[in-house]
């Protein structure tokens, strides 16, 4: 039997301090769940000890989880950039940057960009996006699709359009999320002050892969910056606090085709990425 990825379900997000970040998600219009203990199995798994607490955020029918272990890991790095390997942001889309941009710095949101939202060329989609970091060091990203785009329709904070992962080489990358049965949609080149801007990174050169599952919505990107040095954390464990995680639903493959609805854990192999269906890097 093979297995297919067949849509991302959640990302799971580490924390060392749940009560901030849930008032901080809560702020940007996430609804919060109960919390949940973590099973003994699922900790086995990550190979950790001794347990932890899950706490469910919702957006819509899109869930963010944030994982708090009794035996906590190391904080996010200081001084990370856009263009270093442990960085992954989830995107989340809005009808209005400006707006929730001034929300999330009213909450704490620690600035990336240089000076707040910026409108990418129209050979890059057009958006008007801004990169910045929640309290506790996870990078976050708003995007405001065109008005004439048919991607997103509503208001106020509508839901993840995807992830993006910094790499150090596209290409393997591209194919180990093929392996798992994701297709590749489009690559850009994005740069120019605006990126720079963007990024907060000086000379920024990006390649960016996209990179959808059956169910396209959310998806991954891929980043190659180019010009810009990629640090890498080292070997990250499930209870560091940049260990985003991906759960996705798996499409097996036997003679009949079936379906089932299983739940995988990548353990984000530090591959990043980053936005377009129509957009930003």
């Amino acid at each position: 039997m093979t297995a297919h990825l067949a849509a991302i379900t959640a990302f799971r997000l580490t924390t060392a301090r749940p009560e901030p970040l849930i008032q901080f998600y809560a702020g940007l219009g996430f609804a919060i769940g109960e919390p949940e203990r973590i099973s003994d199995d699922e900790i086995a798994l990550l190979g950790l000890d001794h347990g932890g607490t899950r706490s469910p955020l919702h957006i819509g029918e899109q869930r963010v989880d944030l994982d708090c272990f009794n035996s906590p890991g190391r904080p996010y790095p200081e001084g990370a950039t856009s263009a270093d390997l442990h960085f992954q942001h989830l995107a989340l889309v809005t009808d209005n940057a400006a707006f929730h941009w001034s929300r999330a710095r009213d909450l704490g949101a620690i600035p990336i960009s240089d000076s707040g939202p910026v409108t990418l060329p129209a050979s890059e989609g057009g958006v008007t996006a801004v990169k910045f970091r929640d309290p506790e060091g996870h990078p976050l990203e708003f995007l405001q699709f065109p008005p004439h785009s048919v991607t997103w329709q509503g208001s106020g904070l509508l839901g993840i359009d995807h992830s993006a992962i910094s790499v150090s080489n596209i290409e393997a990358s591209r194919q180990f999320y093929s392996a798992l049965g994701l297709s590749t949609r489009n690559r850009t080149d994005n740069h120019g002050p605006t990126q720079d801007a963007l990024d907060g990174l000086s000379r920024a050169d990006v390649e960016v892969v996209t990179m959808v599952p059956r169910q396209e919505t959310p998806h991954l990107e891929l980043l190659a910056y180019r010009t810009s040095r990629s640090r890498s954390a080292g070997r990250l464990e499930a209870n560091d606090v940049a260990a985003t995680r991906i759960v996705c639903g798996l499409r097996c493959a036997s003679a009949r085709s079936r379906r089932t609805s299983a739940s995988a854990q990548a353990r984000s192999l530090r591959q990043r990425h980053k936005s377009p269906t129509e957009g930003a890097a």
